[in-house]
C-alpha cells in the first residue's frame, strides 16, 4: 500500500519553511551586501561572515538537544517570532549605533537561531512522514531551502536597489510573523521525557551518548562529516565570500545582477532536490564523490574565465551559470548525507546526532570565510589565482572521498 506525503502536518512544515525562509534568505542577501558596499573592504566581509556563521555552529549543537527534549512544534514557533522581534529592534537601532557592530550582532543572533532551527525541522521529518517517502520527504525540505533563495536574493537585490535596506527588514519581520502564526496550527508526535538534572547537564549527557554511539557503533561517521568540514573550508567558504566580491568589485556588476546569481545558486539547489526525489532509489552513496567533482570542476571554470579576461558579462555568465552546476550537485550530495544519517540511528537519538555532524561539518566554513576574505584583498588583481587554488585543493580532496564513500 503506498502512503501519501503530504499529510496535513507536513505540508503545514513545508509552507511554514517556505514563508520564513523567503523572508531569511532577503535577510541573508541584503545585510552582508550592504556591509561589503559600505566599507569596500573583502577582509572585513570575510571577518564579518565568519564571525556569523559561528553562532550557528555552536547553536546547531543545543539544537539538536532540544530537537529531542522539546516540542518541535514550538522550538519553530519560538524561534520565528524571536527573528522578528529581532529585526524590528534592528531596525529602529539604525543611524544610532555604529553600522559595523550592528550588523555583525544581528548577524550572529540571526545565523544563531538558524543554527537552532534547523535541527528541529530536520528532526521532524522522520516523524511526519512514513519510513518508505524518507528520502523524499528530506529532497521537499531541501528544496523548501532553495527554493526561498531562489527568490528571496532576486527579490532583495531589486528592492535593495531601489529602496534600500528598509523594506527589506519590514518584508522579513512580515514573512516570520506569519509563518509562527502558521506552525502554531502544526502537530508532531511528542513525548515528554522527565528532566532529573539541570539543562547543562542535560546537553552535556546526551552529547556524550550521540559521541558513544557514533564511536561504537557507526566510527565512519568521523570520517564522514571530517571530510565534508574540509570540503566546506576549501570550497563551500570561497564560493559564500567569492561571488559577492566577484561579482559586485571585480566584474563591477550591480546589485540586481549579484541578485540574480544568487537566485541561480538556489535554482540550482532546487533542481537538485528535485532529481533527488525523483531517483532517490537509484542513487548509491559509493558514488557520492562524483558530486564533489562536480563542483570543485565548476569553480575551477570560474577561475579560467577570470584568467582568460574575457568581457565582464561572459565572465559574469560563467559564474553564475557554474554556480547553478555547484549548488545542485552539493544538494544532491547533501539529501544522500541525511538521508544515510537518518536511516542508520535510532529515533531518540536522530536529532541531536544530525546537530552534532551538521555542526562539525560546518566548522570549516566560517574558517574559511575568514581566510579567504584575506586572500581575495591580497590577489585583488588576479582573483583567478584564489579560484584556481580552491578548485585544485578541492579536486584533490574529491578524490580523497572516494575511498571513505566505498566503506560505507
Amino acid at each position: 500500500m503506498k502512503t501519501k506525503l503530504f499529510r496535513r502536518d507536513f505540508t503545514l512544515v513545508v509552507i511554514g519553511q517556505i514563508i520564513s525562509l523567503f523572508g531569511n534568505a532577503i535577510l541573508r542577501f541584503a545585510l552582508p551586501l550592504y556591509l561589503l558596499r559600505e566599507t569596500g573592504s573583502s577582509t572585513l566581509f570575510g571577518i564579518v561572515t565568519a564571525c556569523s556563521f559561528a553562532p550557528m555552529v555552536i547553536l546547531s549543537m543545543a539544537g539538536g538537544v532540544l530537537a529531542d527534549r522539546v516540542n518541535k512544534r514550538n522550538i519553530m514557533v519560538g524561534l520565528d517570532f524571536s527573528t522578528a522581534a529581532i529585526i524590528m529592534l534592528f531596525y529602529f537601532s539604525l543611524g544610532k549605533i555604529p553600522t559595523v557592530p550592528l550588523f555583525i550582532v544581528v548577524l550572529m543572533l540571526l545565523y544563531g537561531i538558524s543554527g537552532t532551527y534547523q535541527p528541529a525541522v530536520q528532526a521532524s521529518v522522520p516523524l511526519l512522514v512514513a519510513k518508505d517517502k524518507l528520502m523524499a520527504g528530506n529532497a521537499v525540505i531541501n528544496q523548501v531551502n532553495t527554493l526561498s533563495g531562489l527568490l528571496g536574493p532576486v527579490i532583495g537585490g531589486v528592492m535593495f536597489t531601489l529602496w534600500g535596506i528598509d523594506p527589506i527588514l519590514f518584508l522579513s519581520a512580515a514573512c516570520f510573523t506569519f509563518s509562527a502564526i502558521m506552525e502554531i496550527f502544526i502537530h508532531i508526535p511528542y513525548e515528554k521525557r522527565p528532566r532529573e538534572v539541570g539543562v547543562f547537564q542535560i546537553i552535556e549527557m546526551d552529547l556524550k551518548e550521540s559521541y558513544q554511539f557514533v564511536k561504537t557503533e557507526k566510527p565512519i561517521f568521523f570520517s564522514v562529516v571530517f571530510l565534508v568540514s574540509i570540503f566546506n573550508l576549501v570550497l563551500s567558504a570561497v564560493m559564500i565570500v567569492g561571488t559577492p566580491i566577484l561579482i559586485t568589485q571585480v566584474l563591477g556588476m550591480s546589485d540586481t545582477m549579484y541578485g540574480f546569481t544568487q537566485g541561480a545558486l538556489a535554482l540550482g539547489g532546487l533542481c537538485g532536490g528535485i532529481l533527488t526525489a525523483i531517483v532517490s532509489e537509484k542513487l548509491k552513496i559509493q558514488n557520492s564523490y562524483v558530486l564533489l567533482l562536480v563542483c570543485s570542476i565548476a569553480v575551477a571554470v570560474m577561475g579560467i574565465s577570470l584568467f582568460l579576461n574575457m568581457p565582464a558579462i561572459v565572465s559574469y555568465w560563467a559564474i553564475t551559470f557554474m554556480s547553478f552546476i555547484a549548488m545542485g550537485a552539493s544538494t544532491l550530495f547533501m539529501v544522500q548525507i541525511y538521508t544515510l544519517v537518518q536511516t542508520q540511528t535510532p529515533p531518540q537519538l536522530v536529532g541531536k546526532i544530525m546537530a552534532a555532524l551538521i555542526s562539525i561539518a560546518m566548522c570549516g566554513q566560517p574558517v574559511g570565510q575568514a581566510i579567504y576574505g584575506v586572500l581575495f584583498d591580497i590577489f585583488a588583481m588576479h582573483t583567478w589565482v584564489v579560484l584556481m587554488g580552491a578548485a585544485t585543493a578541492s579536486l584533490l580532496i574529491s578524490f580523497y572521498s572516494k575511498r571513505i564513500f566505498n566503506k560505507l
